[in-house]
């Protein structure tokens, strides 16, 4: 599947990193249990996705052949004093300057050490839009405040994360991963809006504008497979792409507003339940 383009991906991190900044300094309750991270606080989240941007950040800056241990990475834990809004919020602006400085300097296809199935800036630049943009909705939903993202972005964090689930299955890291199959099952994910480009894609695939976007996971014997698409599956998840997006990543429940699950509810919930980075 075609992922977006590398200066797509930069501009897209710079942005949702002011978007969840503001989140952090406009009086959010740092101390905040998130629901859809339990064992942390909103600040404990922020500090996590902060970390996770220096530290990618600087796999992409020095070229990195072996991963570097999180306590090798300067500034990543942040700052000294908890609780300083104004503090936590500069620093994160600050590592996301960092790794977009990077990996805009470093281009796509700079190679650096990763745990996926790429070893590029390339892969850390996609990573870490996604990274940002999910955790930017665990803030959002904790906070009570309105969430959507771009449907472009919407659309390949649902590919990627079809992908890396592919990846981990595959090389055998999860065993729960590993349960992810069975003949004759399939689950269909359909956005009832639009998305950018997906006139084109619908197209290619013979489907009438009208069908929106879709993807259709297959379970076979050795694993599963997916691919774009619109036919009748043992269990389908329908609903905005946003809220798709949400639903698929745990962060949404199924019976949430706008969401609607048709067929086997009980086979979405068995890969929500094993899908996993492994």
């Amino acid at each position: 599947m075609t992922s977006l383009a590398h200066e797509r991906y930069c501009d897209e991190i710079a942005l949702q990193v002011g978007q969840l900044r503001d989140l952090v300094t406009s009086g959010t309750d740092l101390s905040a249990t998130v629901p859809t991270c339990p064992d942390w606080s909103l600040e404990d989240l922020v500090r996590h996705t902060g970390g996770a941007l220096r530290w990618a950040g600087l796999l992409v800056r020095t070229r990195a052949r072996e991963n570097v241990p999180d306590e090798e990475v300067p500034g990543a834990a942040g700052p000294d004093a908890r609780g300083d809004a104004a503090a936590l919020g500069a620093w994160l602006a600050e590592s996301g300057e960092a790794f977009v400085g990077a990996a805009r300097e470093a281009g796509p296809d700079a190679k650096v050490w990763s745990w996926g199935g790429r070893h590029d800036a390339g892969f850390w630049a996609r990573r870490m839009t996604h990274e940002v943009t999910v955790h930017r909705a665990d803030v959002a939903l904790t906070a009570g405040q309105p969430y959507r993202v771009a449907p472009d972005v919407a659309a390949d964090a649902i590919d990627e994360w079809l992908e890396i689930v592919e990846f981990v299955q595959r090389t055998g890291t999860d065993p729960e991963a590993n349960e992810l199959r069975g003949p004759g099952r399939s689950i269909h994910l359909h956005a009832t809006d639009a998305a950018p480009g997906a006139d084109a894609e619908r197209s290619e695939m013979g489907v009438p504008p009208a069908e929106g976007w879709g993807r259709l996971i297959e379970l076979g014997e050795d694993g599963f497979t997916w691919r774009p698409g619109h036919e009748k599956a043992t269990a389908a998840l329908r609903g905005p792409l946003t809220d798709v997006l949400l639903a698929f990543y745990r962060r949404l429940p199924l019976d949430a507003p706008g969401i609607e699950v048709l067929g086997e509810r009980e086979l979405l919930e068995f890969w929500l339940e094993r899908a996993s980075f492994g």
